[in-house]
């Protein structure tokens, strides 16, 4: 966090910069809507995964369990006050336009 000037309780700002820094923003398509002091929703739209799976004529890989634990970590590493909900990931049915959606929700 240091190394990018993410602050200690850096909020949702603080966690929507660490998520660009992420590898995953790198090698994957996703978007952050929904930004407001307190609050966004953060979307995977192409996973290479999901994406590999699909081409293969596969069904997506069932990334909810690891998203749970992986999301939830990453967002109260970041500011421990932020709470993670996941409005879809795999295996659950999602849209044509996204594989998950999660939403952070800064609690005071």
């Amino acid at each position: 966090m240091s190394r990018f000037s993410i602050p200690e309780f850096g909020g949702i700002s603080g966690l929507i910069k660490a998520l660009r820094y992420r590898i995953y923003a790198i090698i994957n398509v996703q978007e952050i809507v929904e930004i407001s002091e307190k609050h966004c929703v953060f979307r995977m739209n192409n996973c290479r995964v999901q994406y590999a799976r699909k081409r293969r004529n596969l069904p997506d890989f069932p990334c909810k369990p690891v998203g749970i634990v992986e999301y939830e970590n990453f967002a109260k590493t970041i500011d421990p006050r932020i709470e993670t909900r996941c409005i879809c990931c795999p295996p659950d049915e999602h849209p044509e336009n996204y594989y998950c959606a999660w939403e952070f929700v800064l609690k005071e």
